[in-house]
């Protein structure tokens, strides 16, 4: 089993002067500790709740990653997940791209139907109902097959229309940077999942009664939620032709790794539980990431013990 590490939250007590070395600090951490991936949130506004206000800071997820990919050289970078509607897809994945050959083939394409609507309405992106913004997902995803493929046909989509959809250099990562699909829908994300992706991704909450009722109670439930998702997912491939074994089957959760917090232990047992739900890597976020020292932890006393859990395939 794998573990990441998703950065949601930059308001930090040291202030906004230090946010890019303490982000530095994280980053090389990280990637001395074993960790398989870093992972930003794609948002312009802060989301609420626990991770702040809308107006805590937040910076563009791209651009951090760029500033994060120098100072990095094994785990691989993405935003969990970036929303399709937020950028021309043909710039979006020239972006990507761009990001793979200059961290020799270290990236992610983690992709959504976006869902936040007031950072979309506040900053003048347009955000349609989402049935729309479902398609226009997927359009996505067939135009990265084809921009990855190397291939120079116009791309006629419902939404998108390119005339020669160049892009020189091709990603170092073969075939292509890995498209991990955000989002739990089972009759159209899962299906884009089967259909189009290399990993999806599930949120399974926290223990940490701060993130509020619905985090803690998801995290609660975990086993049953997921064992729904996973079998979803697998006809959802059989229905397509695919294999549910290429597909990565990754998490997302909080944990807070202090006195009276999140152990140790419990951090590997959960992780137990999910190789043997099937799920391959786990990303974890923390409140006090910015102190380093949680970030240690994990990768001296989880990362090594987890990495011996072999995810069940079936």
């Amino acid at each position: 089993m794998k573990i990441g590490l998703q950065i949601p939250s930059f308001d930090w007590p040291s202030g906004p002067e230090k946010i890019g070395p303490v982000l530095l600090d994280i980053a090389r951490a990280a990637d001395q500790g074993g960790f398989a991936s870093l992972w930003l949130m794609d948002h312009f506004f802060q989301i609420g709740g626990a991770y702040g206000e809308p107006e805590a800071p937040m910076l563009e997820g791209y651009t951090t990653l760029g500033y994060l990919a120098a100072v990095t050289q094994k785990l691989r970078l993405g935003l969990m997940v970036t929303g399709a509607i937020y950028r021309h897809p043909g710039l979006l994945l020239k972006t990507v791209t761009t990001l793979d050959v200059l961290t020799g083939g270290r990236a992610y394409l983690g992709i959504g139907a976006g869902w936040y609507e007031r950072e979309a309405r506040g900053l003048g992106v347009p955000f349609p109902p989402t049935k729309e913004r479902l398609e226009c997902l997927e359009e996505v995803l067939r135009l990265a097959k084809q921009m990855w493929s190397g291939s120079r046909a116009p791309f006629i989509g419902q939404y998108y229309h390119l005339e020669e959809p160049m892009n020189h250099p091709l990603p170092l990562s073969k075939p292509h940077p890995p498209i991990l699909i955000g989002g739990e829908g089972e009759k159209q994300t899962l299906r884009l999942v089967a259909t189009y992706g290399d990993g999806c991704n599930f949120m399974i909450g926290t223990p940490l009664p701060e993130y509020g009722d619905w985090a803690v109670a998801r995290y609660q439930r975990r086993a049953e939620l997921l064992s729904q998702k996973l079998a979803v997912l697998r006809d959802h491939c059989q229905r397509v032709g695919r294999s549910y074994n290429e597909i990565e089957r990754t998490v997302l959760g909080t944990i807070k790794l202090a006195p009276g917090a999140t152990s140790v232990s419990e951090v590997v047992e959960l992780c137990h539980e999910l190789a043997e739900m099937g799920i391959q890597q786990v990303m974890f976020n923390m409140p006090n990431i910015h102190e380093i020292k949680p970030l240690e932890i994990l990768a001296q006393d989880v990362i090594p013990q987890v990495a011996n859990f072999v995810p069940a395939t079936n």
